[in-house]
């Protein structure tokens, strides 16, 4: 009997959608062997759910909550495999129903979400026949919290200090329009600049040929300025006022940006590529049989 791993139960969950107790169960049932674990769950009736649950849920939805006083608020990433299931009432209720638990529950990790919430989980995959995950999930709490969103792809949270519940507002819709990778130039980490400079020296290699080195610095020096105003939210320009910078719009006001939270549905997520042909000659090569 093969070793029953976590490894070993999360790797069956991924490829069939169930809980991690099924998985667990199923694995021992199966002395360790994963193929007949899911050949016998398929066997015992989860087979819907298991044929579509293995496929990669990288489209979904965002959704936040914000409290009445705008002290915390709650963002959650839930994925599923097409956006057209996103857009369903049942995987919209799921996401409701999530999002108030995790506020409510004063949730700062999906963890416990994710455990809680999997019966209900369960019963959506099976219905829709879609695999559906809550991915991630961040709260928020300070002097003055903002949302925005933007349909139900992109979500940003803006905690500041000072300032009210409409200029974080503004600011996080910015922050959605914009996707800042850091909240100020402080925040950038010497391996990012360095691989800035590395970059902007490999594509201008031949502008740079044969100049003096003071030169070259100078060029250096202006990109990496460039590239950290561009990166920084304080730094970039406000897009309803292009003549303010953020930061300078939050002081105006008499706050600071504390923090920043963006989400965007499927960021990071490498997702399958499908050949749609072959996938159809194969279909009608087994209809053939």
């Amino acid at each position: 009997m093969a070793e029953i791993t976590a490894a070993l139960v999360k790797e069956l969950r991924e490829r069939t959608g169930q809980g991690m107790m099924e998985c667990k169960k199923a694995l021992v049932a199966a002395e360790g062997d994963i193929e007949k674990a899911i050949d016998d769950m398929r066997a015992s009736g989860a087979i819907k759910a298991a044929k579509k649950a293995g496929n990669i849920a990288a489209e979904g939805s965002i959704a936040v909550k914000v409290s009445a006083d705008n002290k915390a608020a709650v963002i959650i990433e839930v994925n599923s495999q097409t956006d057209f299931l996103a857009l369903q009432d049942d995987f919209k209720g799921f996401v409701a129903d999530s999002l108030e638990e995790a506020f409510a529950n004063g949730l700062t990790d999906a963890a416990p979400l994710v455990a809680s919430r999997e019966s209900a989980r369960e019963a959506l995959v099976a219905k829709c026949g879609e695999n559906v995950n809550i991915r991630r999930l961040t709260r928020v709490e300070g002097d003055v919290v903002g949302a925005y969103l933007h349909g139900h792809r992109i979500g940003v949270l803006v905690n500041l200090k000072g300032g009210n519940a409409e200029l974080a507002k503004d600011i996080a819709m910015h922050v959605a329009a914009s996707n800042p990778q850091f909240l100020s130039a402080a925040e950038v980490s010497e391996e990012a600049i360095a691989k800035e400079k590395e970059i902007f020296l490999a594509l201008n290699a031949d502008k740079i040929a044969g100049k003096p080195e003071n030169i070259v610095e100078n060029m250096v020096k202006g990109r990496i300025a460039k590239f950290l105003a561009e990166a920084s939210l304080v730094e970039q320009a406000f897009v309803k006022d292009p003549e303010v910078k953020v930061g300078e719009l939050a002081k105006k006001a008499g706050a600071e940006i504390v923090s920043f939270v963006r989400y965007e549905v499927g960021e990071g997520i490498e997702k399958a590529e499908v050949d749609f042909a072959a996938e159809v000659a194969a279909q009608v090569a087994a209809s053939k049989q």
